[in-house]
């Protein structure tokens, strides 16, 4: 299914904060809209934001069709959220493309976004393609269940579908395999519990809700065979931004010798930083640590730290893998193959 789509000048998205207990379309009929819903996390998942950001640049110039305004509108955008590369990637590309024509300025836009999402999709199948063969691997030595722990939600309703650490998944799926997911709830926002879960059990994949602190206890008793994760961004030497936590998986993942894959398209990569210490890493309130649901968990006047993503190191990763291959260490070089790629 398609997470974001087009219709009467107004772009409508599934609000992901309403999942799993309601299925909500929401309209964005402003570029201020689109604003929010990235930063609330309406929409969330960095190929997704990108897409989201795109269909602003649309709604910015049925708004006005001035240049300093949606320039102005394409600067907000990009600083809606400053971890995920896609984000700046989309917006660029975008006003790249807009030419000098005012009067063509909407179409182009349109045919622009929707050529986005479409890539996504088709970039997504391609990366859970490239990821089969690793599982495929695993499952003929084990002849066996093949058991994948998973952090956060990259999946279908990270992207404008399909899903890249899910991508994986659903391959493997489709291809007969039997597999069986375990999936981190995610803290503090619950991706992994609301999110992954939902799509999973909708798709029919076995999948197995643990709490983040519960993966080394399944590590270690040799419950995990693989891991695989998103990003928001990748550095030149393949160290990758993800949700918090997946720093400490990763960790695990190396001590009880498991495999750790990251799934991402080729336009998460920002070969211009050279490690991850480079990339910024946004701070979300407190509120969303201290709360569940608008219910208060922590002493009234407690204040909490809030970093939203963490960043795990290249000699941590196993592989790379996007909808032009599998990068494999050293990634510096990999990688830039990859990006280079048409």
């Amino acid at each position: 299914y398609h997470t974001i789509w087009f219709e009467n000048n107004i772009v409508k998205i599934i609000d992901q904060t309403k999942l799993p207990h309601q299925f909500i379309i929401k309209d964005l009929k402003t570029v201020k809209d689109t604003i929010n819903a990235i930063k609330t996390m309406e929409v969330r998942g960095a190929p997704l934001i990108g897409a989201t950001a795109a269909y602003g640049i649309v709604l910015s110039i049925i708004e006005k069709k001035d240049p300093s305004f949606i320039m102005k509108s394409a600067q907000d955008l990009i600083q809606s959220r400053p971890t995920a590369i896609n984000l700046k990637w989309a917006v660029d590309r975008m006003i790249k493309k807009l030419g000098s024509n005012s009067n063509e300025w909407l179409n182009i836009a349109i045919n622009e976004a929707k050529e986005i999402c479409e890539e996504d999709i088709k970039f997504c199948k391609n990366i859970g393609l490239n990821g089969l063969k690793i599982i495929e691997e695993i499952y003929n030595k084990k002849k066996d269940t093949v058991n994948i722990l998973t952090h956060c939600n990259a999946g279908a309703l990270a992207t404008a579908g399909y899903g890249t650490a899910l991508g994986v998944v659903r391959a493997a799926a489709n291809a007969g395999k039997n597999i069986r997911v375990l999936a981190n709830e995610t803290r503090p926002f619950l991706q992994g519990a609301r999110l992954t879960t939902w799509e999973l059990k909708e798709d029919g994949i076995p999948v197995k809700l643990i709490t983040d602190n519960m993966c080394g206890f399944f590590m270690n008793k040799q419950e995990i065979d693989l891991v695989v994760v998103g990003a928001d961004r990748i550095a030149a030497n393949g160290d990758v931004a993800n949700k918090i936590g997946t720093y400490m998986v990763a960790v695990l993942a190396k001590e009880n010798n498991i495999p750790f894959y990251v799934a991402a398209p080729v336009s998460t990569l920002d070969l211009s930083i050279a490690s991850g210490n480079g990339i910024p890493i946004e701070e979300r309130s407190s509120e969303e640590v201290t709360n569940i649901n608008q219910q208060r968990i922590s002493p009234e006047g407690i204040e909490a730290k809030h970093p939203a993503f963490d960043i795990t190191y290249n000699h941590l990763i196993s592989a790379i893998i996007t909808e032009n291959g599998i990068a494999y260490p050293p990634f510096t070089e990999s990688l830039k193959a990859l990006a280079n790629q048409k």
